[in-house]
């Protein structure tokens, strides 16, 4: 059953605008700051070759954070008629009363400080995605199916379309705000021993195609079909995107400087080094053209373009504005590059500090498809994604998860079979140091790291340690 998706208008700036400045009225704090979130967001969901939920929902918050000196503290409402304003105010207040002094605590930003640089972000904002129907994705639904049927393979996973906002106020004047849509489309093709998987995201509607999606996890489902089991051992393996995402996320918060100075960051005494191979440049780049998320941070920063690796060398780090003041006092100041707010703080307080979250890997000299990697591969493994990873080694990055929805043993150039899954044992830091070939990256999903900007790779001697029983 299809339900009907309406809505009032969307909350705009200059209404985030009032509704901040009713509060600055009700509050007696030394500083005050509003976290405007929301939007319209909806979901198709389907399995077993029918779609079994429709789902939408549309809400918008405010997450006030007050100061009295060196304390500070957060409360949050959905409500805006002035009675809420006022309670949500004097919960922020009452709650930053009791709370011990921070001596780090700097003030509020101002507007237009640590802009070093202004980028020019392109709209991620696209009509087409914002008046998607549920009729509209059913339909995508529909041939996602028909493929499914096609091949004889039970389907299930979601389609969904939102349209939201994020904006930063505070009372020494800052005002920020971003409007954003999105698209994702998750689909997996399952057959009786074996299946196939493909997911994309992207702002614009325009840029997923169910069909073309449903055919490559149908592919990958029907072609690992009676899968061989192969010992384990290490291998050549060929890393699709959602691979190369969803292992190398694990990464990037190490990249933050109060990781670092809190010494759980895999980084301590490696920045400036050759970590990596000398294919491997990072870059955090908000307004790269295939990124999402809006331009500024959680305390209101500008966003800056940092490099983080370059030809295998970590260059340096991201900085909150408290950490970028710590670390200049520190006993790594000088040992790790340039020391700046860069735009990469999380809303305080919070016990993260900052992370890269635009990533994108800078394009190979001689990049390769995964269908040459394939070619020019004696012998190894096709892996589509990989799922229930975790952290064996915090400082070696030594990872263990498996493969999944789509792994192929090739020989002599040539998929020649599905193989049962492996459960892999391996150092990132390594993986980086081996990588062979890399294609051309592009905005990728997975699930479990943030979309990024990433290549397929060819890697030598990936460890897997296990033969998984599917």
């Amino acid at each position: 059953m299809l339900i009907a998706e309406c809505s009032i208008s969307m909350l705009t700036h200059d209404q985030a605008a009032d509704i901040f400045s009713r509060m600055k009225k009700y509050s007696t704090a030394d500083e005050v700051e509003g976290i405007f979130y929301g939007g319209r967001s909806a979901l198709t969901r389907f399995a077993n070759n029918t779609i079994h939920q429709n789902v939408a929902e549309e809400n918008y918050g405010v997450s006030v954070r007050t100061v009295f000196g060196g304390r500070t503290a957060r409360a949050t409402t959905n409500r805006f008629d002035d009675q809420s304003l006022k309670d949500v105010v004097k919960a922020s207040e009452d709650l930053a009363n009791v709370q011990e002094t921070d001596t780090d605590l700097l003030p509020v930003p101002a507007a237009g400080e640590g802009a070093r640089t202004t980028l020019p972000v392109p709209s991620r904002h696209f009509a087409e995605t914002a008046a998607v129907t549920p009729e509209q994705r059913a339909d995508g639904v529909g041939k996602i199916v028909s493929i499914a049927q096609k091949h004889k393979l039970t389907t299930a996973g979601i389609f969904s379309s939102a349209e939201s906002v994020e904006g930063i106020f505070n009372s020494r004047g800052l005002s920020n705000w971003h409007t954003q849509t999105s698209a994702e489309i998750s689909i997996t093709m399952l057959a009786p021993d074996s299946s196939g998987w493909q997911k994309s995201n992207s702002p614009n509607v325009a840029n997923l195609n169910p069909q073309a999606l449903a055919e490559i996890a149908a592919k990958k489902a029907v072609e690992s079909a009676g899968p061989r089991e192969v010992s384990a051992g290490k291998y050549t393996v060929i890393l699709e995107p959602a691979a190369v995402l969803d292992i190398t996320g694990f990464m990037f918060f190490d990249f933050g400087g109060l990781s670092l100075l809190d010494q759980r960051s895999f980084l301590n005494n490696r920045i400036g080094t050759n970590l990596f191979g000398e294919s491997i440049s990072i870059w955090d780049d908000v307004a790269h053209p295939l990124q999402s998320g809006p331009p500024f941070d959680g305390e209101g920063l500008r966003r800056q373009k940092i490099q983080l690796v370059e030809n295998g060398v970590v260059k340096r780090l991201v900085y909150a504005r408290a950490t970028a003041e710590k670390m200049r006092n520190s006993e790594h100041a000088g040992k790790v590059g340039p020391i700046e707010p860069t735009g990469h703080g999380f809303p305080i307080p919070n016990e993260m500090g900052e992370g890269p979250m635009n990533i994108v890997f800078e394009p190979p000299r001689d990049p390769k498809t995964v269908e040459q990697m394939i070619a020019s591969t004696e012998r190894g493994i096709l892996v589509t994604r990989l799922w229930y990873i975790r952290e064996v080694d915090p400082y070696e990055k030594i990872l263990t998860g498996m493969t999944r929805d789509g792994t192929f043993l090739v020989e002599n150039g040539k998929i020649v079979c599905g193989v049962r899954n492996f459960r892999f044992n391996q150092s990132l830091i390594e993986m980086l140091s081996k990588v062979e070939q890399m294609s051309t990256p592009i905005r990728t999903s997975g699930e479990e790291s943030f979309d990024m900007v990433v290549p397929a790779m060819r890697v030598r001697d990936f460890n897997f340690t296990e033969v998984t029983k599917f």
